[in-house]
């Protein structure tokens, strides 16, 4: 029984054995080649893995360009929309139909070169992957040409020839419908709320960095930036852009190393001290003026603030760290996030060593901020030896301030002025309040070019300047509160606890001045509508000054030397042009002026005055003294003068109002002529349009003049003495008073 159980069993066996089928020996999968448009989504979708990488890469190559003001826009975390506009040097028509193709680049052009690189692209990657990825339009204008080029791209390929069209200087490169054909990771950042944080986050980082560089970020449609520096110092910088309570925080570092036996380097920035109390670390690092991240650096310094302060804060850290370009490897990270040292270990632990010794001396003591004593608060005209803003005074202790004493307003807040309070009704033609914002932003975005000028004499001239500024009056300028105009000249400041009376046509004329010297050679220009004959303005302007008009004489004379001007201009037509954006006409027609500050038209009344000057006041012969006088015939013509027309809220319209009055239906004035009719619609033009030109040059003086004095004027020492500021009350003299009475 046992061997039929063990054959029944055998038997079965080989039954089950076979029907199982016989598996056939599959082969290898086939290697090939991947479609090339394959291979450029999938790039694409590395190198640009969010909207912050797309803003990271454009603003890079702005940066390469030399921009001087970088703008970004952004709608809907930047999925349908990345706007980023410098003004930079712009890209080469020829170049445009390559633009966007993979691994083309103006960076290098061999491997070697990336021992050497300074620029923060290098690959010729990033443009071509946006292509792939989203809609790419590009805008753009070099020096020299009348008119930009757009151009579309589309994988990587330039859709139609690039268009002409109206441009203003730099580049401006647009993304529309980011991961339009990468559904899964479109569907990914549409559930994330946090994309256009980044992008803010990111600007903040470049801004405090490039100080030399403006900067503004927004959400499209918002009128006011949510970033928006200028430029300044780096502790300004931080404060601007992350507030007051960071940047009193700080404390300056700095260390290096020249041993090339162990690391090359040098280091400065700033770290928090004791007083700063924050949930998160922040930390802002650039190596060679490259934003990237240190992970092993930053647990060094956290290790430190742990073991150094009592509450263990998270700290604040800015970090620029500059080594030999052949010791960094820039070219290990998609990204280019991240980079290589050589000797990384020994460069931390000399950071770490550096910080730790400084946060121990600063843990002494805690500072508690209320408001500090300025002793340099006295009735004197005598200013500039101590101030709040003088390194001098910034090692006092605070304390509390004494009434007498306190400072109630911020120069920097436009809240609580004097108009605030006053309830004016706006003018019908000026409709300018709602954009009040952005105007702002434009004007305090405006820099001075970088200084390209290799005429000795305008460096010296510039030189001038420096050596003759008026430290007192610097800090006044640069930090004093506008509250109004007092008349027609004068306007109300606050400055610390003084009142001064500060001549605004003396201001404006030296600011022009200064800012003519400064952007020599680099104007942009305004166009005028209807091209203005030399000859008949300088026989206008004459005419303005002649005591007897009507003496034939005279006419002849006036002919005579309007004639010998025109044709002395027409000979300097190049050189005006070139260094003062003034263009003349060969046949004698002034077309074009300069921009001397945005958002701001001279008087074209002075047109035939400015003209004049140019004939009779400019020494010609001698270059520096040319220069000299080109610039202060512009910075007259600029000023801002009181308007022609008399000012209506004097006396010197009164009249024109109160015969529009008499007329006006009701005013007792039954049966008007057809003559009596026009003479009232004129006097109504007349009286608004004095209305409008002496508020514009108001909203003028408040919102272009003074931002850009507080940016770029350096007082003479001679507007101490002339006049020009009169100081008309001190808080403390004000209580002396008080207490007596």
């Amino acid at each position: 029984m046992e061997t039929g159980v063990e054959w029944l069993t055998d038997t079965a066996q080989m039954e089950i054995e076979e029907t199982i089928p016989t598996p056939i020996p599959m082969e290898p999968p086939r290697i090939h080649r991947l479609d090339q448009a394959v291979v450029n989504r999938i790039a694409a979708g590395e190198v640009v893995q969010r909207p912050v990488s797309a803003v990271k890469e454009l603003v890079e190559n702005s940066l390469d360009a030399e921009s001087t003001s970088i703008s970004v826009v952004v709608k809907d975390g930047g999925l349908k929309l990345i706007q980023v506009s410098d003004d930079g040097h712009g890209i080469p028509y020829d170049d445009l139909p390559i633009l966007c193709e993979r691994h083309t680049t103006s960076k290098l052009s061999k491997f070697e070169d990336l021992q050497s690189i300074k620029s923060m692209g290098f690959r010729g990657e990033a443009l071509a992957s946006m292509t792939y990825v989203g809609h790419v339009t590009v805008t753009t204008i070099t020096k020299g040409q009348l008119h930009g080029y757009r151009a579309t791209y589309r994988d990587g390929i330039m859709e139609h020839e690039p268009k002409a069209c109206a441009a203003v200087k730099g580049t401006q490169i647009m993304i529309e419908n980011l991961f339009y054909n990468m559904s899964a990771r479109r569907k990914t950042l549409q559930n994330s709320a946090d994309d256009y944080p980044k992008i803010v986050d990111l600007i903040c980082r470049f801004a405090i960095h490039h100080t030399s560089v403006s900067f503004s970020c927004r959400k499209h449609g918002a009128a006011r930036p949510d970033v928006h520096s200028v430029v300044s110092s780096r502790l300004d910088a931080i404060r601007s852009v992350y507030g007051v309570s960071v940047a009193r925080n700080l404390i300056k570092i700095d260390a290096s190393d020249s041993d090339p036996s162990s690391s090359v380097f040098s280091m400065d920035g700033f770290i928090s001290n004791s007083n700063y109390i924050a949930k998160k670390t922040i930390m802002v690092l650039f190596i060679n003026d490259r934003l990237v991240e240190c992970g092993a650096l930053k647990r060094a310094i956290e290790i430190v603030y742990t073991a150094t302060l009592p509450k263990a804060s998270k700290p604040f850290i800015y970090m620029s760290i500059k080594l030999p370009t052949e010791h960094v490897d820039v070219n290990i990270h998609p990204t280019k996030r991240e980079v290589s040292l050589l000797n990384q270990e020994v460069i931390i632990e000399k950071i770490q060593s550096g910080i730790e010794s400084k946060l121990r001396s600063s843990n002494e003591s805690r500072t508690f901020h209320e408001q500090t004593v300025d002793p340099s608060l006295s009735g004197s005209m005598d200013m500039g030896k101590d101030s709040p803003n003088n390194p001098s005074s910034s090692g006092l202790k605070s304390q509390k301030v004494p009434v007498h004493k306190l400072v109630r307003t911020d120069s920097q807040d436009p809240a609580g002025r004097l108009h605030a309070y006053l309830q004016i009704k706006p003018s019908s033609q000026l409709q300018g309040s709602s954009c009040l914002t952005s105007v702002r932003s434009s004007i305090r975005q405006r820099r001075n070019p970088r200084e390209t000028a290799d005429l000795t004499s305008i460096q010296e001239l510039v030189k001038d300047i420096d050596s003759s500024c008026h430290s007192g009056l610097l800090d006044i300028v640069g930090h004093c509160t506008y509250i109004g105009m007092a008349d027609d000249v004068f306007a109300l400041l606050q400055h610390n606890t003084h009142l001064y009376l500060a001549n605004v046509v003396n201001l404006s004329k030296e600011l022009m001045y200064q800012q003519v010297l400064r952007r020599f050679a680099h104007f942009n220009a305004i166009q005028l509508s209807d091209p203005a004959p030399l000859q008949e303005l300088i026989i206008l302007a004459l005419k303005e000054e002649d005591l007897d008009p009507e003496g034939n004489e005279n006419e002849d004379l006036k002919e005579k030397i309007a004639e010998m001007n025109t044709e002395l201009l027409k000979q300097k037509t190049e050189m005006l042009e070139e260094y003062f954006g003034i263009c003349i006409e060969p046949n004698g027609n002034l077309s074009r002026i300069p921009v001397i500050l945005d958002q701001y038209t001279p008087d074209m009344d002075r047109v035939p005055e400015f003209v004049l000057c140019l004939g009779n006041d400019v020494d010609w012969d001698n270059e520096k003294n040319c220069f000299q006088t080109i610039a202060a015939s512009i910075g007259n013509f600029y000023a801002m003068h009181p308007p022609l027309l008399p000012n209506p809220s004097g006396n010197g319209l009164q009249c024109y109002k109160r015969r529009v009055l008499s007329r006006s239906p009701g005013g007792g004035n039954v049966s008007e002529t057809a003559e009596d009719v026009k003479e009232n619609e004129f006097d109504n033009e007349l009286l608004l349009e004095a209305e409008n030109a002496w508020a514009q040059r108001e909203w003028s003086i408040q919102h272009i003049l003074f931002p850009s004095m507080r940016l770029f004027l350096k007082p003479p020492t001679s507007m101490a003495t002339n006049g020009t500021f009169v100081q008309v009350a001190s808080l403390e003299k004000l209580y002396k008073i008080f207490e007596r009475c």
